[in-house]
């Protein structure tokens, strides 16, 4: 049994922290706490929730710096990607504060009486956030959660748990109730599985692999407990000839190379029309080159390393040996850095083509026709995001809706904005995330009907 986890620096491998492990039965201590403390919470006046929550938000941004510098510790991220998590998790509270007086329910037209609908809260919250986006991930079922009249029970990854219990410092800070909003470091099949097998926790929301994400969604199962999954993606970028070849070469690399490639969004298949194909290869060579990749404390820096030795290994066991392609370049020393690498000539059906690499890798696959693109694009059990580069209106529209995902961009890599859903088709998830809906997703409707007839 590990009692403890060691967070690295993934830099510089050289220990920051440990931090205890938090066992079944602190868990089911926990869910107690917090199902007390919700309905203390619950019980407040809807202004008052609001005003805590937004509370909660000016500490976020006033330790911001403090937040973004931690984050650059654990998880290797660049200083500007950390300063933005911070600064989403703000926005994020900000913008489920402005929900909570907004949660409102119906009144529907029957015969012989009057019927109404409330949203009220499940009770105690399970996140299961990833060590990929430690913060604002976590802050998208924690916000809306919180914000919905739930508490939560927030189970960082081994390796990122900093953020979070920091986070969970500001909120008692801010006043929210004691116990309101616990972190719960530990290891996944121990903390996460008491989380998900603990009938006093009404939901779990999980953020990682495909593979972990189907047996969090049986363990769910035994219990009818509700749950949102966000998985894997391996998600398309697809060029056409019409396009603005050269503004399309000039993004691909930060597509994928964004946080080293480790996110669920990252455009790692870029589909090229076949006649523009060899122009594309031509411009994206610098463009991949130009990449600055070393300390992530670095203000210039736009890539870090991968979080862990393990996650190194498993990168390099996509790359065939001797493969064709675009290599970058990265530190030698310690750290655990991969190159950027865009691989050339790979079969469209090979692992490194339609698995999740997690990592700094891409492919470039050709295409012929819209057809041949939507195929290609779909050619994977993932449907996260993709992207669409195209002049012609028609074709951005046509396309967008014919491929499998639940996140389409037309000139643009952005996939993730708190105003609007996200999630994923296929065994990229279940149910949607952020946007004017994510309060709801944590409520449970109650119909009353009121009869009126003598």
């Amino acid at each position: 049994m590990i009692h403890e986890h060691r967070v690295l620096n993934p830099a510089t491998e050289e220990l920051v922290a440990t931090v205890p492990a938090t066992s079944a039965a602190e868990v089911s201590t926990a869910v107690a706490r917090a199902a007390e403390a919700q309905r203390t919470w619950a019980a407040l006046a809807p202004a008052d929730r609001a005003r805590l929550l937004r509370r909660f938000a000016v500490l976020v941004d006033d330790h911001g710096e403090r937040l973004a510098r931690l984050e650059v510790t654990e998880a290797g991220h660049t200083l500007g990607n950390a300063r933005w998590e911070a600064a989403n998790v703000r926005d994020l509270l900000d913008y489920a504060a402005g929900g909570v007086e907004r949660l409102t329910g119906r009144q529907i037209p029957v015969p012989g009486g009057i019927d109404i609908t409330f949203l009220e809260p499940l009770g105690v919250v399970g996140v299961i956030a990833p060590w990929n986006f430690p913060m604002p991930i976590a802050a998208w079922g924690v916000a809306p959660a919180l914000a919905a009249g739930n508490a939560v029970l927030l189970k960082p990854a081994e390796t990122t748990p900093l953020t979070a219990q920091y986070l969970a410092r500001l909120a008692l800070e801010a006043g929210l109730p004691e116990h309101l909003f616990q972190v719960l470091p530990g290891a996944g099949d121990v903390t996460g599985r008491a989380l998900v097998e603990h009938p006093g926790v009404a939901k779990i929301v999980f953020t990682g692999s495909t593979r972990v994400g189907k047996e969090i969604m049986a363990g769910c199962a035994e219990r009818v407990k509700r749950l949102t999954l966000e998985l894997g993606g391996k998600s398309p970028n697809i060029v056409f000839a019409d396009a603005d070849i050269e503004t399309a070469a000039a993004a691909a690399p930060m597509s994928f190379l964004d946080n080293a490639g480790q996110d669920c969004c990252a455009r790692t298949r870029i589909l090229v029309q076949r006649s523009v194909y060899d122009r594309f290869l031509e411009l994206l060579v610098p463009a991949v080159a130009s990449v600055v990749v070393g300390d992530p404390s670095d203000e210039k820096t736009q890539m870090g390393p991968l979080i862990s030795l393990a996650q190194l290994e498993r990168v390099r066991g996509f790359v065939p040996d001797g493969a064709d392609g675009i290599r970058g370049s990265a530190p030698t020393g310690p750290g655990f850095w991969f190159p950027p690498t865009v691989l050339t000539g790979i079969a469209p059906d090979a692992p490194v083509a339609t698995e999740e690499v997690f990592g700094p890798v891409a492919v470039v696959l050709p295409f012929e026709d819209e057809e041949d693109a939507v195929r290609l694009a779909d050619a994977t059990e993932h449907g996260l995001a993709g992207s669409v580069w195209t002049r012609d209106v028609g074709r951005a529209l046509r396309v967008s809706r014919a491929v499998r995902a639940g996140n389409l961009s037309v000139n643009s890599h952005s996939a993730v904005r708190y105003w609007t859903p996200f999630g994923g088709y296929k065994q990229s998830g279940l149910g949607r995330e952020l946007g004017p809906d994510a309060l709801a997703a944590f409520t449970e409707t109650k119909n009353v009907f009121i009869g009126t007839e003598a």
